[in-house]
């Protein structure tokens, strides 16, 4: 793709939702035949199984640190230009919000990305479960939650205005995280084979880690030719959400990579969902069910907020680039998840769905 030419063609900020719209659509098709879900991979994992959620889970995390560290290497893009690198973190809000959504996640069945694939295919719970999520994550953007937010993440930042490289600051050579990335592929690929995952499901979680690339390798390369600053970032559904509604709800709303994102994962995953013949309308089974999905979604657009990312946003895109706080937070979710399941669903007898 020229994007030099749509750049002259269109204008800088319809090119980025463009761009959002492409990887957003990569990311949609590839989400919905693989069945990739953070939540899934957390409660298969705390009821002591190494299945296939977990399989394409670490598929997908690993070919996306792959793609990233490999086009950082020839020089496609440069991590440390990355809006999530380039200002400081918060060690604070990533472990707290990390946790708050791991707990919201799992009530609501699903994280924030997986609740926007199964929107798109008919799953009518997921769609009231994301609007909410967008709107609590826009409260907690910039609106009556947000000091609540600004006080726990300033509680613990990065030092010298920016996040932690993690490869750096253990001192590891620049390729270690592409080998990290190849040795991880490599145990969810042993994974797969004991769980005989088939070539397909294998090839579109893969396609989930490399839809992460293409939105970084594509924002990095309008950032070099765009006269007003174009932030660097990828996939990610915590801001995303939130700017998407605003876009749709204010007529001074900007044209950005986020606005392109949504609507691309939307229609990516409702045409394959078409195509498999899997769309189908659903609603909640009940009204505890109901309430537990809405509680989940308000969790997660707080600590989606408050840790910088979602599953996806902090989970594979700043884990791709080794953000610390992504990391951080990462690993608070999985603390959160299995700890909610443990604790509530496994006590209560509920069945692992995703």
């Amino acid at each position: 793709m020229d994007i030099l030419t749509l750049v002259e063609g269109i204008g800088e900020a319809p090119t980025a939702a463009v761009l959002g719209l492409i990887t957003g659509l990569i990311f949609g098709v590839s989400a919905q035949r693989s069945k990739f879900c953070l939540r899934a991979a957390t409660v298969e994992f705390a009821r002591g199984e190494m299945g296939d959620k977990v399989a394409v889970w670490l598929l997908t995390i690993s070919t996306a640190i792959v793609w990233v560290q490999g086009s950082q290497a020839l020089g496609l893009m440069d991590t440390a230009e990355a809006r999530m690198m380039a200002v400081p973190g918060s060690w604070s809000g990533a472990i707290i919000g990390g946790l708050i959504f791991g707990v919201g996640m799992v009530l609501a069945r699903g994280c924030s990305g997986r609740l926007l694939v199964l929107a798109a295919n008919g799953n009518l719970r997921s769609v009231v479960s994301g609007l909410i999520f967008a709107v609590v994550a826009q409260m907690s953007l910039s609106g009556i939650l947000s000091p609540v937010r600004d006080y726990l993440a300033a509680l613990w930042i990065t030092p010298g205005g920016r996040n932690v490289d993690l490869i750096a600051a253990f001192g590891m050579p620049e390729l270690s995280g592409l080998v990290f990335g190849a040795l991880m592929a490599g145990l969810a690929l042993l994974i797969a084979r004991k769980n005989r995952i088939g070539a397909s499901r294998l090839i579109f979680a893969s396609g989930v880690g490399f839809a992460v690339a293409v939105g970084w390798v594509l924002t990095f390369s309008l950032a070099q030719i765009a006269f007003e600053p174009v932030q660097i970032e990828s996939a990610t559904f915590s801001g995303p959400s939130a700017h998407t509604l605003m876009y749709f709800l204010d007529r001074n709303a900007i044209l950005e990579f986020d606005v392109g994102l949504v609507p691309g994962v939307v229609i990516g995953s409702l045409v394959a969902s078409l195509i498999a013949g899997e769309f189908k309308f659903q609603g909640f089974d009940g009204e505890s069910n109901m309430r537990r999905s809405m509680t989940g979604a308000v969790l997660m657009g707080f600590g989606a907020m408050l840790a910088g990312g979602c599953a996806i946003g902090a989970g594979v895109t700043g884990g791709s680039i080794f953000a610390g706080t992504a990391w951080a937070a990462l690993f608070a979710m999985w603390v959160g998840a299995m700890a909610t399941d443990i604790l509530v669903d496994q006590r209560g007898g509920a069945v692992a769905t995703s």
